[in-house]
């Protein structure tokens, strides 16, 4: 069992440590590890605290933060859907894009979009998702790899 709510600054640290987990698990037969390395290492930035602080929200069990993700209620996008390794294959990650969507749904959204990883795009056409080509992701640290632009159109 796990929840869903709004992130704190606080937790800035952890949401970056379920992100480089996951990625560095689940997309290592995707992605060359080099770029990996990129798109994951660091610290947690003042950015990535302010984008935490402000969007994320985060599932947690017993209380501990296992997954993350948000929503720009704006344009419908998704981003930042990761969880721990350890607490995979447990519907939090699903559950986490049910709630996103029900957020946009009830701001009138008529569809979400969002950029999947190579190795993720089948879970996202598992809750609905389209989209098939392979296009480039530009990252805000300035990393480009192949990426899977996604729809969902929010209907009714």
């Amino acid at each position: 069992m796990f929840t869903i709510r709004k992130a704190v600054r606080a937790e800035a640290q952890t949401a970056w440590d379920i992100r480089r987990a996951a990625v560095m698990s689940e997309c290592a037969l995707a992605y060359p590890l080099d770029q990996l390395e990129q798109w994951t290492g660091g610290v947690a930035s003042r950015a990535f605290a302010d984008a935490v602080e402000e969007r994320f929200l985060v599932a947690t069990v017993d209380e501990r933060v296992v997954g993350t993700g948000m929503i720009d209620l704006t344009t419908g996008k998704i981003d930042a859907i990761f969880v721990h390794p350890a607490y995979m294959k447990r519907g939090i990650g699903a559950g986490m894009v049910r709630y996103l969507e029900a957020l946009a749904r009830s701001h009138g959204l008529p569809k979400l979009r969002l950029e999947s990883t190579l190795n993720a795009a089948p879970f996202y056409r598992s809750l609905g998702f389209e989209g098939e080509e392979i296009a480039q992701y530009r990252s805000p640290r300035g990393l480009t790899m192949d990426c899977v632009p996604m729809t969902k159109r929010l209907g009714g």
